[in-house]
């Protein structure tokens, strides 16, 4: 009799205090407003291009608490929780009365309280507004501001402050956190045995921890399952199929990926909440595994950085500062992307660029490998050997160091400099220093990102691209000059993508160069296809020698890698534009046979313009007729500029002589599509496609 009429009492307070309230509410509002501006403090996240969580911050109490809203959650499970916690949920106004009356009666009935009456609305309170006890003072508050908070907000907005704010054990609240440290997962798609055990979570947040006790754990999961109302929310059988399913019995790591770059996100923007990048969640993922790896199995001290970039955009889909940020032994808080190094040898396709540009060259063209003398400077091979004569393909595709430096002699390093400056890329210089031959095999300074957005120009057919920063500045072209020729680039494109691959990797139809600095300091590699350029930097983050570091030995391998652990395809690389062949060595003209500071042909291509097919004109539709003997007539070819004697190729096969002339003929095969070039006697070609009928 005590029991029921002290109930009774309380019951009447309660209801007494609530009708106050709500004919007082808007002098307590004015007077006591609710301390909404507590639940705006969530975690900082990083987010990659789909949206996926690359990284978050803990909020100043050192609290996992991610923004969730209705939408980010299973609707099952949002029909689990209301079933639950509070079924008239969309139909009261903060304070369920049918639910006071049940639990009033069942402490009447049981001497005991079987069931509470707190809506969500009111947990919502608790949650911004934690109190200590459990006195009926306090209970009166909580019925009071879950009544003001119905007044100020939409029940969406209340169901997603409470899915952001319930507390899930330890630092863990709301539930997308608990999502992702109990299953690894977005709470978008939940399955049933999930969703039970993050509805039970929140009544006793620190006793059911399923990492710390299981089978409470377990006994809360059960309860929820076999709840009437659950039960026909999740259907007929459900409930015990999903009581079968094992409780994860440990908290995982939130994703931690990125750190460099969410770091430098969150100092840029501090004030953000919510920082969307370029990234591509699965491919940083991958590639920081490889560089992990690949640190772990070069020593101590030794990091790996990495840089991966769209050819045609410049967005950069991954981007590795170092192999553990976490790892003091090895400086893993120094984002190595950023840091300017000698590049080695990786710089050399850029010299041959310009070289196939102005038309000393051809990939078959004779260079002399042999000790040499340029005005005191004395470049010498990484092995101390010297191949005597080689192409100018097996040059590159061997990284000899004395034909780079011909060649760049012959081009000039100041107009190198000034092609880099094309694709916004300012390699450092010695102090005091003007651009010198040493700049083709390592002697300026340049980061892993400038270099990726080199070759990201490279494998563009020379259009220069300028990545972005992963969030902030926006990718792109660069409008005006370009890096080099779209003939040039795939030349050189072509030679690369026959390098061997390191030992170990299978051809992948990645185009790739490797450079080693001086005193084995760094190692590079960068490669690309015709969709992705990847650029990997090995070294010391303190600048120290690493005995046997190499860029084929060490670079080459992680780039093979991490190519294929970024879960890529592989595409082609860009076709051979209409002018650009292969020629046999024999075929060439005789100027550019070998290559020689002193030929005649180095003058010329200053004095005179480069040929142009001006008969047949790009993309004519020719019809010829026949001889009286029934044979196709032939086409007369014509062009203006060049240097004579001249070389005509149909489809890519010569004709039969060459000519001094500039009026030629051809007799074509058949009908349909055909491409005609011609080259003159230092290399420069035109080339037109048209069709014949």
């Amino acid at each position: 009799m005590t029991v029921w009429r002290t109930f009774c009492i309380g019951v009447s307070a309660n209801l007494v205090l609530a009708t106050v309230l709500a004919f007082g509410l808007d002098a307590a509002d004015r007077a006591f407003p609710p301390p909404l501006q507590r639940a705006s403090e969530v975690s900082t996240e990083v987010l990659d291009s789909d949206g996926q969580l690359l990284r978050a911050f803990a909020t100043s109490q050192g609290r996992w608490r991610l923004g969730t809203t209705a939408k980010d959650v299973d609707p099952q499970f949002l029909a689990m929780l209301i079933a639950y916690e509070d079924q008239r949920f969309w139909q009261h106004r903060g304070v369920d009365p049918i639910a006071l009356a049940r639990a009033a009666l069942q402490l009447a009935s049981n001497g005991r309280i079987v069931s509470g009456a707190s809506t969500l609305s009111m947990q919502v309170a608790r949650l911004i507004e934690p109190r200590a006890g459990r006195s009926p003072t306090a209970k009166f508050q909580q019925l009071a501001r879950a009544l003001q908070i119905e007044r100020r907000l939409s029940k969406a907005q209340i169901l997603d402050l409470y899915l952001t704010l319930a507390p899930y054990g330890g630092n863990l609240e709301g539930i997308r956190s608990a999502s992702l440290a109990y299953f690894g997962k977005e709470p978008r798609r939940l399955t049933v045995a999930q969703s039970a055990l993050l509805v039970a979570l929140p009544q006793l947040p620190e006793r059911r921890r399923p990492d710390r006790n299981l089978a409470l754990a377990e006994a809360a999961r059960s309860r929820v399952l076999h709840r009437m109302a659950v039960e026909r929310v999740v259907g007929e059988g459900e409930a015990e199929r999903a009581g079968l399913a094992p409780i994860p019995s440990r908290r995982l790591q939130l994703p931690a990926y990125a750190a460099h770059l969410a770091e430098a996100a969150q100092r840029k923007e501090p004030q953000v909440k919510r920082h969307r990048t370029t990234l591509h969640r699965s491919i940083q993922k991958g590639l920081e595994t490889v560089a992990k790896d690949a640190a772990g199995k070069l020593g101590p001290k030794v990091s790996v950085a990495m840089v991966m970039a769209d050819v045609r955009t410049g967005e950069i889909v991954s981007e590795v500062g170092s192999a553990d940020y976490f790892d003091a032994s090895r400086s893993g808080w120094i984002d190595m992307t950023r840091i300017n190094r000698s590049p080695g040898s990786t710089l050399k396709p850029f010299i041959y660029g310009l070289a196939f540009e102005d038309g000393l060259v051809s990939q078959e063209t004779i260079i002399e490998d042999r000790p040499a003398d340029f005005f005191g400077y004395r470049p010498r091979n990484f092995d101390m050997s010297y191949q005597g004569d080689v192409s100018i393909r097996q040059a590159l595709q061997l990284s000899l160091n004395v034909p780079a430096v011909r060649l760049l002699d012959a081009v000039g390093p100041t107009r190198l400099m000034v092609r880099f400056r094309r694709a916004e890329v300012r390699p450092i210089l010695p102090p005091n220093e003007a651009p010198g031959l040493a700049i083709g095999l390592g002697g300026v300074g340049i980061t892993l990102k400038d270099l990726v957005q080199l070759y990201a120009g490279l494998a563009n057919r020379g259009r220069p691209v300028q990545l972005g920063d992963g969030i902030q500045d926006k990718p792109g072209t660069i409008e005006g000059e370009p890096l080099l020729k779209p003939v040039a680039a795939w030349h050189v494109a072509d030679i690369l993508s026959g390098v061997l691959p390191p030992v170990g990797a299978g051809q992948r139809g990645i185009a790739y160069k490797t450079g080693t600095s001086y005193g084995y300091r760094d190692a590079w590699s960068v490669g690309f296809d015709g969709n992705y350029v990847l650029g990997v930097w090995v070294g010391r983050p303190d600048n120290g020698a690493v005995p046997g570091l190499t860029g084929y030995g060490s670079a080459a391998p992680i780039l093979f890698e991490g190519f294929a652990k970024s879960g890529v395809a592989i595409t082609p690389l860009i076709p051979a534009p209409a002018a650009a062949v292969r020629i046999a060595q024999a075929q060439l003209p005789v100027s550019q046979r070998r290559f020689s500071m002193n030929s005649s042909g180095l003058l010329a291509s200053t004095r005179e313009p480069a040929p142009q097919i001006i008969y047949p004109p790009e993309g004519a539709r020719i019809e010829l007729g026949a001889t009286a003997g029934g044979e196709i007539m032939p086409l007369a070819l014509k062009l203006q500029g060049g240097r004579a004697p001249f070389r005509w190729l149909a489809n890519g096969r010569p004709l039969p002589e060459t000519s001094r002339r500039r009026v030629n003929q051809w007799v074509p095969d058949g009908g349909g599509y055909s491409t005609l070039t011609v080259i003159d006697s230092i290399g420069r070609a035109a080339s037109v496609r048209i069709f014949v009928d």
